[in-house]
């Protein structure tokens, strides 16, 4: 096959004879040439508000292939690659006791996915309930204010990223194709195949819990299995060496290597490795507020008179403060809603969450200030320490509500009285609340710095409408399970991964390093380079 780059269609235009016809084009041949084709890439060019485009990386089959080749010098025609990623090790060496990985969360389950298919049986503790029994549980604690400490948006089946948007891209530097075998069997397990080739592809909270489901029995059908509401609570350790764990306080179990795909929630986890001297340090993260605009507003600002012709707009902006502050948005959610997601009783967190449609009135996103271990003196868990304290603010200021405010009254540090033109779409009640009571004054000063900033880049985002929520902290783990260039901890037979480990910051990152680490361990376990 040959690779084509930079097959730009205006949005308007867009067909398959018109692709057809660009790529017969790009390589001076008649269509009729060629056989067939397959899109790599797929983004949108909307910088030029009056003429957006849809830019296509392809890859065609062509009848006299070489002698095209030979023709065409251009450096965006060229051969097809070979672009597969490869697992190092693929006949298990016998363990005496399986795998066990804790936490069942895009790292867990992609390294379990890759253990079980190479035959090493592994088992997946996960202290939450099944995607199918913890979505009852959310949507009860949405609707009752029940709060389930060990089964709610941060714990279960699936990770905090079960209620989210389901976004499938990252930033993360690929060389052996992690990410595209990631995407591979997100579509083996039920994914649209549009996520293979979309520059921001995301499947939704609602097609997720799915393909959550559908991994896990595949893991079973490979010989791999999962225990619910079973916490790691200790660890036994000799010589520098893992020997057995404890689960939910009660039951011991032998363990000769052990995966800690914790999450970025479990403090109790975090405070229990502290205390049997596993090396951690503190990490940079973000706290701030979730916005919500009307996502016609977002596409008017980003497509212009096309914004009908194209999916629900989303954007990513960053601010540097005269104090040195970073502020960005995160984890941004098109026609999406703002969630309760609190997983501590006394204390209250948001997340942003959007189904595979994307189909609500209103666009929403976290705006975050950086933290820095800096900030708390380097404490190990200092930053631990600092979200829960706003979390706790949050909770109070709301009466157990998600605590919300307009932004022009954010601005004047007042309480609102009503909503203007942007209806609240949440998940969870809520509370008219003054923001300014629960965020530290570095925080403020940073928001109120960025929104102006942020209304230069898109006409309207710091409209005194828009509606605030806090409090975001969730962001990433404000601690890092160390480990060495091999995946392994100081303690040997002990493979922190994941987002909560302190390497990866979303989904696909996350599932990438997931599967990083069962190479680790087939690699280290071999005792091969």
């Amino acid at each position: 096959m040959i690779r084509l780059r930079q097959i730009d269609i205006k949005i308007e235009d867009i067909s398959h004879e018109k692709i057809m016809e660009q790529c017969a084009s790009k390589l001076k041949i008649d269509k009729s040439q060629i056989e067939n084709y397959k899109i790599v890439k797929k983004s949108i060019d909307a910088r030029d508000k009056s003429r957006i485009y849809a830019c296509y990386e392809i890859d065609v089959n062509v009848r006299n292939e070489n002698k095209i080749l030979k023709k065409n010098k251009s450096k965006d025609i060229f051969k097809t690659p070979k672009e597969e990623y490869v697992f190092p090790i693929t006949e298990p060496k016998k363990l005496k006791h399986r795998p066990v990985i804790v936490g069942s969360g895009p790292a867990g389950l992609f390294t379990a996915y890759m253990l079980a298919k190479y035959g090493y049986k592994p088992l997946i503790l996960e202290r939450g309930e099944s995607v199918e029994n913890r979505v009852k549980t959310v949507e009860r604690f949405w609707k009752e204010g029940i709060l389930d400490p060990e089964s709610n948006v941060q714990f279960g089946e699936g990770g905090s990223g079960t209620f989210s948007d389901g976004k499938l891209n990252t930033s993360v530097k690929d060389k052996k194709f992690r990410n595209k075998k990631v995407l591979e069997i997100f579509v083996e397990a039920g994914a649209p195949e549009e996520i293979l080739y979309l520059n921001k592809p995301h499947i939704g909270t609602d097609l997720l819990r799915m393909v959550i489901k559908n991994l896990r029995n595949k893991i079973i059908e490979m010989g791999g299995e999962i225990r619910y509401h079973a916490c790691l609570t200790n660890l036994t350790i000799e010589n520098s060496c893992l020997k057995s764990i404890e689960i939910n306080h009660k039951e011991t179990m032998d363990v000769e290597i052990l995966v800690l795909a914790i999450g970025h929630s479990a403090r109790d986890t975090f405070k229990m490795l502290e205390q049997n001297n596993i090396p951690m340090e503190p990490k940079p993260f973000a706290v701030g507020v979730r916005v919500q605009h009307t996502q016609e507003m977002i596409n008017l600002a980003q497509y212009g008179a096309f914004q009908n012709k194209l999916p629900p707009a989303s954007y990513k902006l960053t601010f540097h403060t005269s104090c040195g502050r970073g502020v960005y948005s995160f984890c941004m959610c098109p026609g999406g809603y703002v969630v309760n997601s609190s997983s501590e009783k006394g204390h209250l967190a948001i997340n942003g969450m959007s189904n595979f449609k994307r189909d609500t009135q209103n666009a929403n996103s976290a705006i975050v200030v950086t933290v820095k271990p800096e900030d708390f003196k380097n404490e190990l868990f200092g930053g631990l320490a600092f979200q829960q304290e706003l979390e706790k603010k949050a909770y109070i200021a709301g009466n157990g509500k998600i605590p919300v405010q307009l932004l022009g009254d954010f601005m004047k540090n007042q309480k609102s009285k009503e909503w203007e033109n942007v209806a609240p779409i949440f998940k969870g009640e809520y509370e008219l609340a003054n923001l300014q009571e629960i965020l530290p004054d570095f925080m403020v000063k940073a928001l109120k710095e960025a929104f102006p900033y942020f209304d230069k880049k898109i006409k309207g985002f710091a409209s005194k409408d828009a509606i605030l929520a806090a409090v975001e902290t969730r962001t990433s783990s404000p601690v890092r399970i160390l480990r060495g260039e091999k995946g392994e901890s100081k303690i040997k037979g002990l493979y922190p991964a994941g987002e909560g480990a302190g390497y990866a910051g979303g989904i696909m990152s996350a599932a990438m390093d997931g599967l990083k680490t069962a190479e680790n361990i087939s690699l280290l376990f071999l005792g091969t380079e």
